[in-house]
């Protein structure tokens, strides 16, 4: 067996389809082309855009899409599907767009200095009157529902997950081992980190103002919260 170093978010692109979040992502994405739809929307940016599969749905609906995600293996994905893609950061992208969006958890992964930056980034990206939609986990969607241990298998590959949630913090451990076709197998292992944050975090930003937040519910009872801004 070999061990290799991967980045935290190529490890999860390499083990998401083991999570059993297919159902949960699609919810999210209905909730977000629900929301999406009460604006005049033409073009789109789909930060930590993942696969694409948000793109898609919104290209089937005339709007043009632009998707960054900081996984390269995501990226690569996108790209041959023929979306465009990039492995940048957000403040990167160029260009203006009447919506922007952040699906599943993309703003739990940031620390309050990074979300603040995050933040005037985005509103750096809208057209006037622009719109940006995200979604954040509860404090009862981190200790109830994230924390814990999880284990899934297929013919060739085993994932181990453990997560524990403390002081506004879930530190996820993955470990996957993947066998090749000599029946040798390849360890990857890392931890990704993710920080609870309060709504008020979201209410006084000098460049966009929180009009509507919705907690709902994804796993369980009222685990996440949609946040709604438009660009002051």
């Amino acid at each position: 067996m070999s061990e290799t170093t991967i980045d935290s978010l190529d490890l999860y692109a390499k083990a998401e389809h083991l999570l059993g979040i297919e159902e949960a992502t699609e919810a999210l994405y209905d909730l977000y082309r629900s929301e999406l739809d009460s604006y005049d929307i033409k073009t789109l940016l789909d930060v930590g855009c993942g696969r694409g599969g948000f793109m898609r749905r919104m290209e089937s609906d005339g709007v043009l899409c632009k998707g960054v995600d900081l996984s390269a293996l995501m990226v690569d994905e996108c790209k041959a599907q023929g979306l465009d893609a990039e492995c940048v950061d957000v403040s990167q992208v160029s260009g203006k767009y009447d919506a922007v969006v952040a699906i599943f958890d993309v703003l739990n992964f940031l620390n309050k200095e990074e979300l603040l930056r995050f933040l005037e980034a985005v509103a750096e990206k809208l057209n006037d009157d622009g719109v940006f939609i995200a979604d954040i986990n509860t404090l009862y969607g981190f200790s109830d529902v994230a924390e814990g241990t999880m284990s899934s298998e297929n013919e060739n590959e085993f994932l181990s997950v453990d997560a524990s949630f403390a002081n506004d913090e879930l530190h996820t451990k993955f470990t996957l081992f993947v066998q090749d076709k000599d029946g040798r197998y390849t360890k990857y292992q890392n931890t990704i980190v993710q920080y609870f944050h309060k709504i008020k975090s979201f209410q006084k930003l000098p460049t966009l103002k929180l009009v509507d937040k919705q907690t709902f519910s994804l796993y369980d009872t009222q685990d996440k919260t949609l946040l709604i801004f438009k660009k002051k």
